[in-house]
Formats: C-alpha cells, sequence, structure tokens
C-alpha cells in the first residue's frame, strides 16, 4: 500500500503522459520518457537481484538520467542514499562501503577503478546511467547483488537520505521520509496550485542536498521543469529570458555574480522577485541589485534536515512590514514553532534576544529541535539571523561571530566579499582569520586598512589576526563558501596583504 506522498507523486508523474516534463540541455523529455527510464533502471535492478524496496545509492549529478532515477524511485517507494559525485573516486568509494548498500547506480564516468572495487567489497550491485545508448546497464563485474552479504536494511518511512552542502565539514546524510517531503513541496510552493500555463519550476541547485526539493515539488505538481548541470551566469540568465521566470530561489554568491556580469535588465525583467537563501546576503549586495533591477530580494530560511524552508514571507506580510523588517527571513511557516533559547541553559528568552533557534515541525517530530543558528524573534514574530552557532570562533573567551565580521569587511569599497574562520593559537585557543575577495581592477587594500575597518565598527577582539586577498573565495558546488578551504589559506601562509 503506497504511502499519500508517495501515492500523490506517482500520480503527479503519470500526469504528464506525453507532455513535456523536463528540460534539459535544450531539449524537453516527455513524462513517457522520464517513465521509460526509470522502468529501464527498475528492471535493471531486479535483474540484479536486488529487491523492490531495498535502498540504493545514486552518485548523484544534475543531469536528466540522474532526475529520472530519482523521481521513479520516489514513484516506486524506493528509498535512495545520495553520494556527492564531485568528490574524488576514493571518496566516493568510501561512501559505498560505508553505506554497504544492495546496488549503486552512477553516470558512466563516475564508474573508476576505485568505485568498482569499492561496490565490489561491499557486495553491490552495480548500474552505469547515461543520456548515449546503452542508457542503463549494468556494470561490469558487479551484475548482481552478492546475496551472501548483508547490506543496509530501508528504514521504515525514509524516502531519501540527502547531504548538507559540507561548507564547515564533510557532507552530513539527513534521512528524510515520504511524509515530510509531503511539506517540502508546500515549502517550495507557499502551497500554491500554479495554473497550467505558469512557468516551469527552475532546477539548479545540486539535488544530492536541499536542491532535490524542486525536482520533488514539480514532479509532485504535474509542473514542467527546466534544470540546469551546474551554475552560470549565461545558462540562468538564458532560462529566465526564455521560459519568463517570475521567481528563483538563488545563493548569495549568485546575486553578486549577475552584478559583476552586468547583466541587462531588459533579460531579468520577468522576475517578479527573487529569494536570498543557504547564506547571509550583506545589505550593500542586495541594496546595489534592487537600485539596478528594480527586483525585490526576498530573505528565506531552511535546512537540510528539514526538507524545506521554516520561514516564508506572505504577500499580506509584505504590504504590512516589508520596509518595516527588510532583513527578517519572514514568519514561520503554519507547520512550524520556532523558538530562540540561551545557547548554555536552553531557557527560551523573550523577543528580541540573541539565542539558538529552536524548531518544532509537526510532521517531523513533536520534540523541538536545534538548529546551529544565532537568531532573535521580535514582538510580531518575524525572524532575524544572526549568524552561525557552530561559526562562532571563542578567542580566549571572548566570542567572535564571523558573519558580524565579515558584513564589516565588505563595506570597504575595493571587497566584493570576505570570509572569516576561526583558526588554532597556542594562547588564545582561536583566532579569527580572514580571505577576502578583491573587486577585480581595484586597488587591493591594505592589512592595516582591513584591521582599521573592522576595530572602528566592532570591540577589538574581532579584529582578524592576518588577511589573504584571493582573487575568488573558494566555493563548493552549492555555491557556498567552503570554511576549511578557508582555514586553509591560513596554515598555506595565504597571498597576505
Amino acid at each position: 500500500m503506497h504511502d499519500s506522498f508517495t501515492g500523490q507523486f506517482s500520480a503527479g508523474l503519470a500526469s504528464y503522459g506525453s507532455r513535456p516534463c523536463i528540460e534539459f540541455e535544450g531539449r524537453w523529455y516527455t513524462g513517457d520518457e522520464i517513465t521509460a527510464y526509470a522502468e529501464a533502471l527498475s528492471s535493471a535492478l531486479k535483474d540484479s537481484g536486488v529487491d523492490d524496496r531495498a535502498s540504493v545509492g545514486l552518485v548523484v549529478r544534475n543531469r536528466l538520467q540522474h532526475a529520472a532515477a530519482i523521481i521513479g524511485f520516489l514513484a516506486a517507494g524506493r528509498p535512495v542514499s545520495m553520494i556527492y559525485s564531485f568528490q574524488s573516486p576514493d571518496a566516493i568509494a568510501r561512501d559505498i562501503e560505508t553505506l554497504q548498500l544492495s546496488a549503486v547506480i552512477a553516470d558512466r564516468e563516475d564508474w573508476t577503478d576505485e568505485v568498482i572495487a569499492a561496490a565490489k567489497r561491499a557486495g553491490s550491485a552495480g548500474v552505469a546511467i547515461s543520456l548515449t545508448a546503452p542508457t542503463v546497464t549494468p556494470v561490469v563485474g558487479l551484475h548482481r547483488r552478492d546475496s551472501s552479504r548483508r547490506h543496509a536494511q530501508a528504514e521504515p518511512g525514509v524516502a531519501l537520505h540527502i547531504l548538507t552542502s559540507g561548507t564547515t565539514g564533510p557532507p552530513k546524510r539527513q534521512a528524510i521520509k515520504a511524509s515530510v517531503l509531503e511539506r517540502t513541496v508546500f515549502s517550495v510552493t507557499s502551497g500554491e496550485a500554479a495554473p497550467s500555463d505558469a512557468p516551469p519550476e527552475f532546477a539548479y541547485w545540486q539535488f544530492g542536498g536541499i536542491g532535490v526539493c524542486q525536482l520533488v515539488a514539480g514532479i509532485h505538481n504535474g509542473r514542467r521543469i527546466v534544470m540546469l548541470e551546474r551554475f552560470s551566469v549565461d545558462g540562468w540568465v538564458d532560462v529566465v529570458r526564455r521560459h519568463h521566470i517570475t521567481r528563483s530561489g538563488v545563493q548569495p554568491a549568485v546575486i553578486r555574480m549577475l552584478l559583476d556580469a552586468d547583466v541587462p535588465a531588459g533579460h531579468l525583467r520577468s522576475l517578479e522577485f527573487l529569494i536570498s537563501a543557504s547564506g547571509p546576503l550583506d545589505p550593500q549586495t542586495r541594496d546595489e541589485f534592487e537600485r539596478r533591477y528594480a527586483i525585490p530580494i526576498r530573505l528565506a530560511y531552511g535546512a537540510t534536515e528539514f526538507a524545506g524552508s521554516l520561514c516564508a514571507w506572505t504577500p499580506e506580510m509584505l504590504q504590512e512590514f516589508g520596509d518595516a523588517k527588510r532583513n527578517s527571513v519572514g514568519r514561520a511557516l503554519p507547520d512550524v514553532r520556532l523558538r530562540v533559547v540561551d545557547p548554555d541553559s536552553g531557557a527560551e528568552l523573550p523577543p528580541g534576544q540573541q539565542g539558538l533557534l529552536e524548531a518544532m515541525v509537526a510532521p517531523i517530530s513533536s520534540d523541538w529541535i536545534r538548529t546551529t543558528d544565532f537568531a532573535s524573534i521580535d514582538d510580531d514574530g518575524f525572524v532575524t539571523l544572526h549568524g552561525r552557532a557552530d561559526g562562532a570562533i571563542n578567542r580566549g573567551g571572548f566570542k567572535v561571530l564571523p558573519e558580524t565580521v565579515r558584513d564589516v569587511l565588505v563595506q570597504h569599497p575595493s571587497v566584493r566579499d570576505a570570509c572569516v574562520v576561526g583558526v588554532p593559537d597556542a594562547r588564545l585557543g582561536q583566532v579569527p582569520f580572514a580571505a577576502v575577495e578583491v573587486v577585480p581592477g581595484s586597488s587591493p587594500p591594505s592589512e592595516d586598512e582591513l584591521k582599521a575597518i573592522v576595530r572602528q565598527r566592532l570591540p577589538v577582539y574581532n579584529v582578524p589576526v592576518s588577511f589573504a586577498l584571493v582573487d575568488e573565495l573558494p566555493r563548493n558546488p552549492a555555491l557556498k563558501v567552503s570554511l576549511p578551504a578557508v582555514a586553509a589559506l591560513y596554515r598555506a601562509g595565504g597571498q597576505s596583504a
């Protein structure tokens, strides 16, 4: 018996038939083609001795064949664990051995010698997928699951294991139940049923993590989907222009990239607003974008463990509070309760005070779940974020919030972006270090200038001990700055100012 989400999702897929379902690399694929691809994959797994409901692993890329695999698994009620493809072959191999799954599916190019050897050690069947013939084929030497091996059992109700972006360290795998995916659809669409002639869903965030939400919501609601394998300014703008996209979720880095590329305003004419999520957006960049394009940017907040958003702005909220609470991420969604607590005692704090944000999400748990974010909630229920708790730097007993220091550094006219991390110090435990991305063509700021601007606006313990000037900050595929890579600049001596 299908649970309600699986049945609804399967019905959503069936509703396309011969109509366009997904556009990839300039070609529309119909619902029938997506279904046929998923059925071919299901048949290959059955031939490999893999049970219909057994968990499988997917070395995931944002390609049509991977989207079809995810869609097919969800429609059939088969759990799938995401494995990031952008890792080294050795790292992918370690994931496969750790997961111990009945089968692993990967793009033809990702079946390296290391990955094949790992699947053999795990006794997993292997299936290669591609857009060119043969599209679905068993991997040589991995034709069948080793039935003598004990493989991971499907967890009751779990549909997906998705990954965090790995900003602060190795990505963490998060179990998402099918019942929770119902709220994913709601958080993506705000509960709105789009008309049949609405622009397509725009999916370009990594499917291995929270980006899969766009794919899930689109198919569930029978909407057309346009997907990109990876973000580029030209590719993103092309989709917005051709399909008259009216709204899109973007990472803060995307807003900066659009500005730096000096995209003509006419190319973005269809956009009613952008939703900035997955990290802090500095006010200067937001103001510059809104002035140049007259397109509002709304701030949003969600997390991988909640499979979607916790807060949102409604049109009614914007009309009444939009200007006054511009820096808020909105109010809690209907199925969410939020509170702010003291990090040490756990006691709930009154409105306006900063502390750790906790959430109670009805479809997930009746317990309070602590996030890693500092926040405050005002008397009207609007949430404002103040930085990540797991990135806080303890400098000899003084707490330094990296986002606060970054917000000061980006006010320097020669600084396009910055990232502040804690690095070890023998005397104080930790001290702040900053990597600074310099505006192209500008005069690089001196270390004294950068220290002075922080010292003028914040207590002295916030001043970084040193700086590295870089052309581009190191980013992961989710376009978030990689904190371990920034810390490595300090250990390497960086390109000091």
